[in-house]
């Protein structure tokens, strides 16, 4: 994200979402041999008919439980890297460089997290819905063909250009010279080749660029479509000695609705968080919906059903075992993503999740 001078960091009194967050991470630490699994343990329980909502689905909360032993195995470096991260978060307050962006309507409906056949994707949530049309880029030569944009790169890569946008009250992004400082800046190490992150970093800004992205929502009996394009003007250098020359962004600019709507209804993120699930477009998913939804949560909780959340996150899933087969991935994102947000309330219950008011993961600044 954009880059500044990090004061050195501050201590403070964790709250109770950290005091969780801290038990649970004493767990971890003490032996070296429990799962990361074993960081939240989803208790089920019967929503009572005060938990139930009408038309919404539910939400977890943490609860110690009893170690399981056959998650008493090695963690993997990536494990390593989410505990250290969920303790950093839990003890020390984030500051303005840890502050990300994203818009709240990315928070609902989300981009595609695997690749896509064809020139369209549809993803509908309850009352939204979001309709990716693919694009083309000018060359210099002729139009190209983009594909849909999709998986973890064009979300950090949108993140990182909200932020600018945001922190810097300006609809122009400026990309920079180089794809290695760019690619450094998103936690991707500037590696070639075919599935490099370079390859995959230019094929998706790219993506990102040319799609065009259509909104349709309904409001007090009324439905609503939304057409345009987020990006209006992708300015690339069309020559020069280094590979990464040919069609690498100098400046990006939104267009003046996405700009204008982002600076009213921009969600405010732990980028340390979302950083460090950067390796599962599901889990940032999850992340980014519930640091838009725990807040507005008024009253009772929220119960959100299996059907719901597969019809939000996993419209791929079909068939007979399309529900199970969607908990089986669901799970472990949330449990990802319940790690570096502490202060989330989210308890498994019979059929789904139950929502429970929770404070957002970053504060948002007084306007």
């Amino acid at each position: 994200m954009p880059q500044s001078t990090k004061e050195n960091n501050k201590r403070y009194k964790p709250s109770s979402g950290a005091d969780v967050a801290l038990s649970k991470l004493r767990k971890l630490t003490g032996t070296h041999l429990i799962h990361t699994s074993s960081l939240i343990h989803l208790n089920k329980q019967a929503p009572t008919k005060n938990d139930q909502v009408h038309g919404e689905t539910p939400a977890i909360t943490e609860a110690p439980g009893k170690e399981n032993k056959s998650e008493h195995k090695k963690i993997t470096a990536q494990e390593s890297r989410l505990i250290k991260t969920a303790a950093e978060i839990a003890m020390e307050r984030p500051d303005d460089d840890d502050r990300a962006y994203m818009h709240s309507i990315m928070c609902q409906v989300g981009l595609p997290r695997s690749k896509v056949e064809g020139n369209s994707f549809e993803r509908v949530s309850g009352a939204a819905a979001l309709l990716i049309e693919a694009g083309k880029l000018w060359d210099g030569k002729r139009f190209v063909q983009q594909s849909i944009p999709y998986g973890p790169m064009p979300r950090l890569i949108l993140a990182w250009m909200n932020t600018y946008a945001v922190r810097c009250n300006t609809p122009v992004i400026p990309i920079g010279d180089s794809a290695s400082e760019f690619l450094k800046i998103l936690g991707k190490t500037p590696n070639g080749g075919v599935r490099g992150a370079f390859t995959t970093f230019k094929k998706q800004i790219q993506a990102l660029s040319a799609c065009r992205m259509t909104l349709g929502f309904n409001t007090n009996g009324h439905a609503h479509t939304y057409e345009g394009k987020p990006i209006k003007h992708f300015d690339a250098w069309l020559s020069g000695k280094e590979e990464q020359r040919p069609l690498w962004p100098g400046t990006v600019t939104f267009s003046d609705d996405y700009y204008q709507t982002l600076k009213l209804h921009a969600v405010p993120l732990d980028l340390r968080a979302y950083m460090e699930l950067k390796s599962s477009a599901l889990a940032m998913d999850v992340y980014i919906w519930a640091a838009q939804r725990l807040y507005r949560i008024e009253g009772r909780p929220v119960v959100l059903y299996w059907s719901n959340l597969r019809n939000q996150f996993g419209q791929e899933y079909t068939g007979k075992e399309a529900d199970k087969n969607f908990k089986k991935k669901f799970l472990p994102a949330l449990r990802a993503m319940l790690a570096v947000y502490p202060e989330a309330r989210i308890k498994q219950v019979t059929g789904g999740i139950m929502l429970i008011a929770s404070p957002p993961p970053i504060p948002f600044k007084p306007s």
